[in-house]
């Protein structure tokens, strides 16, 4: 905060007390109502900033030569962030899981029953560890790509701190029973619009230091992050369309009814895996990839054409989620074609992550930060291969419903996803913290191993849980009757619950592992001589040419 100018200090600290007062207001409006609790939490956190915001005001004027470097102190404070949310969502993950082996793990307690803990989790680990992610490494990302410094100091903190309310007021809504009962987007319609203002800010935000770019061109990376933000945004609004019971409550009632609900919650639902989960992370791929093989992409062409696959083909796939419905029969073709002509620009993008490690092998042998970007790319293109498989209806009257495609899931979120953060991670913290190297890399080493472990353990229990089920499900006797009762496929499923969330155990402890590393190494001394080519000043020369150019 003491970065901040006066005038924005002053910006910030009116922004906080309008929001204080809106705190107030849905405290007064919702007294016998879980917004009450919600205006509460909203004052608090506004009564917290404010508090830093007035502790720095006395402080020195900041430097002047700071404009001529990155801006990286919200990055670092977004790295906490992510942090934080992947052990909280990871922990109430094999809470979750766990519940499922042993019921009674929920205390008989309603918050802790498994329909108010497993929102928790998806929340926490999707959008608080993987937005914070996002957020973190968008920002790293396009200054470098773009040497452009961020165009003001205070939308960075507004868009990290504004975006972490939301994911609060979902999280604890839960917990209470707030929720509109939508795949990934059970937060009600208040937090909504709050997370509009956010992300419309995070926008302009990333548009305005584009346009400052010195570098002419707009790297590959900057494409996806553009397509990750615009389209959830869009995603978002329309899916969230809803009116309150009143201004005084937290619930409200979707504009959608009926099957249009469910085609446009699936339409928001895959494309937020397609936009969310896909595009932003591929940004990341693209460049902490190179950076740290110290290559270029394998094919600069292929991976525009892998851009503009995605973005076009999977805005059309929703619909496979929705087979053996009421849905029209023509939707549903509609959405198994685009999801097998997904595959093309999916696997265009992992083999050119696999291909660019062509005379690298050496180092992904010797480097698991490395190692984490190889397996997530392997991961990426397994998902998407498994993905494209199931939407075939054939294929899907046996996995639908089942724990097969929890597998896959898991397959993405924590193969793909969550390693190749890792591997992101590791690689940005020596390099904004000015640390020649992680604290230990034995413990990357071991967070590797238990994160790749976990992750087996975990898609294999569900891939064989789910085709279990699926098979006991359809069999019939002779006299055209079920051969198992439900219950009889709950008494297989007993046996991969438990390894299930043993993968689930093994996964968390890596991510706790990984904590105490990055905690150890921003703690370190910087080392004189530790700067890399993107630490150099705005004013030097191009930080990206020689790790992220084109080979072609």
């Amino acid at each position: 905060m003491g970065q901040l100018t006066t005038r924005e200090r002053d910006l910030a600290a009116a922004i906080l007390v309008v929001l204080a007062v809106v705190g107030i207001a849905m405290a007064a409006a919702g007294r016998a109502d879980p917004l009450g609790i919600h205006g509460a939490i909203v004052l608090l956190y506004s009564l917290a900033l404010l508090y830093l915001i007035m502790s720095t005001s006395f402080g020195p004027v900041p430097d002047p030569s700071r404009v001529s470097r990155y801006y990286d102190d919200p990055i670092k404070v977004g790295v906490a962030f992510t942090l934080f949310w992947a052990i909280f969502g990871m922990f109430f993950g094999v809470w979750a899981a766990a519940q499922l082996a042993w019921p009674s793990l929920n205390f008989d307690t309603a918050w802790a029953s498994f329909g108010r803990i497993r929102p928790a989790h998806t929340t926490g680990v999707i959008f608080g560890f993987g937005g914070n992610a996002l957020i973190s490494t968008s920002f790293h990302v396009v200054q470098r790509t773009s040497r452009a410094r961020l165009p003001d100091q205070l939308s960075p903190w507004f868009v990290l701190f504004g975006y972490n309310l939301f994911c609060i007021l979902a999280v604890s809504g839960y917990f209470i029973g707030v929720t509109q009962s939508k795949e990934y987007a059970e937060a009600e319609w208040y937090a909504d619009l709050w997370l509009v203002i956010v992300w419309v800010t995070y926008f302009v935000l990333y548009i305005r230091t584009l346009a400052r770019r010195r570098e002419p061109h707009i790297y590959v990376a900057n494409w996806y992050y553009m397509a990750f933000i615009l389209v959830v945004a869009i995603l978002h609004i329309v899916n969230n369309l809803a009116i309150p019971v009143s201004l005084g409550h937290a619930k409200s009632y979707t504009i959608w009814a009926g099957v249009q609900d469910s085609m446009v919650q699936w339409w928001y639902g895959h494309n937020a895996v397609a936009f969310f989960l896909t595009a932003g992370f591929l940004a990341m791929l693209y460049y902490y990839l190179p950076k740290r093989a110290e290559r270029p992409i394998f094919s600069y062409r292929l991976s525009i054409l892998s851009f503009w696959g995605i973005t076009f083909f999977y805005m059309w796939a929703g619909s496979h989620h929705l087979h053996y419905t009421a849905l029209p029969h023509w939707v549903q073709n509609l959405g198994m074609t685009f999801s097998v002509m997904l595959l093309v620009p999916s696997w265009a993008s992992a083999g050119n992550a696999l291909l660019t490690l062509n005379g690298a092998w050496h180092k992904v042998r010797d480097d698991a930060t490395l190692r984490f970007i190889m397996m997530a790319a392997f991961f990426y293109g397994l998902s998407t291969f498994e993905g494209s498989f199931l939407a075939v209806r054939p294929v899907n009257s046996l996995s639908h419903y089942t724990d097969w495609t929890v597998g896959h899931v898991h397959a993405g979120a924590l193969g793909w996803v969550a390693l190749i953060t890792y591997g992101s991670l590791y690689t940005l913290v020596p390099a904004i913290w000015k640390r020649k190297r992680m604290y230990s890399a034995a413990l990357v080493e071991v967070h590797f191993w238990l994160a790749s472990a976990g992750t087996v353990i975990y898609v294999f229990a569900m891939w064989n849980s789910g085709i279990i089920q699926g098979l006991m499900w359809r069999t019939y006797s002779e006299e055209g009757t079920l051969t198992y009762s439900f219950v009889d496929s709950l008494l297989a499923m007993y046996p991969y619950y438990i390894a299930r969330t043993f993968g689930g155990l093994l996964f968390l402890i890596g991510a706790i592992v990984a904590t105490y590393n990055i905690w150890m190494t921003v703690r370190g001394v910087p080392v004189a001589g530790t700067e890399r080519h993107d630490d150099v000043p705005l004013a030097g020369p191009v930080p990206e040419a020689a790790a992220t150019g084109p080979a072609e």
